[in-house]
């Protein structure tokens, strides 16, 4: 029965899961473009505590987690786990966490530059965060473009190196997903010969 802690989290087919969900820097942009605050929360770089125990028939997809806009994945453990498919679920849960970590790290770190840059452009002006209605003061698209620009052009080499680093997880959990299956074939196929040995009647 679910509990209240993992009430959000559905359950999938491990097969329906990719090797690893995309999520290229060309989106960046988009992502960084959030008027959200990610400052809110003290250990922008965890996930949450309140994950599901891995199930051995199905994955858990919870919900997008607040930092880093992505939903966190428990994979499945099955009960007659080889070592090629333990290893392959270590990648892949190594793989989400790191996924993680990078873009809450980078969301935060965008929210509070983003933050100061308002103060600063707006102080610049004479004015403060917020007018007299009480309501918080924005700067135009024109201005924020500035800071978009400047935050992107910054951070050019830490993009270039987290699409490196994504690339070569992708490629190594691509190949241990084929040494996977040629080695669930072998074994299909030895049980099969073996089975028709077996019932074969002799003389």
């Amino acid at each position: 029965m679910a509990t209240k802690a993992t009430a959000a989290w559905r359950s999938v087919s491990g097969a329906a899961l990719p090797a690893l969900r995309p999520h290229r820097i060309s989106a960046a942009s988009r992502r960084l473009c959030s008027s959200e605050p990610a400052t809110r929360q003290k250990t922008p770089t965890k996930t949450s505590t309140l994950r599901p125990e891995p199930s051995p028939t199905h994955d858990w997809i919870g919900p997008p987690n607040p930092l880093s806009n992505l939903r966190p994945i428990v994979y499945r453990i099955n009960e007659k786990e080889s070592d090629l498919e333990k290893q392959l679920r270590k990648l892949r849960q190594e793989t989400e966490d790191w996924n993680h970590s990078f873009w809450a790290k980078q969301n935060v770190s965008f929210s509070k530059e983003k933050e100061a840059f308002i103060i600063s452009q707006l102080k610049a002006k004479g004015l403060t965060l917020r007018g007299e209605d009480g309501r918080r003061r924005t700067l135009s698209s024109e201005e924020m473009a500035i800071f978009y620009k400047s935050f992107l052009d910054r951070n050019q080499i830490r993009h270039a190196d987290y699409n490196k680093e994504w690339y070569r997880r992708n490629f190594a959990i691509t190949l241990l997903m084929a040494k996977v299956a040629l080695d669930s074939l072998w074994k299909t196929v030895t049980e099969k010969q073996r089975q028709k040995k077996n019932s074969t009647p002799t003389n």
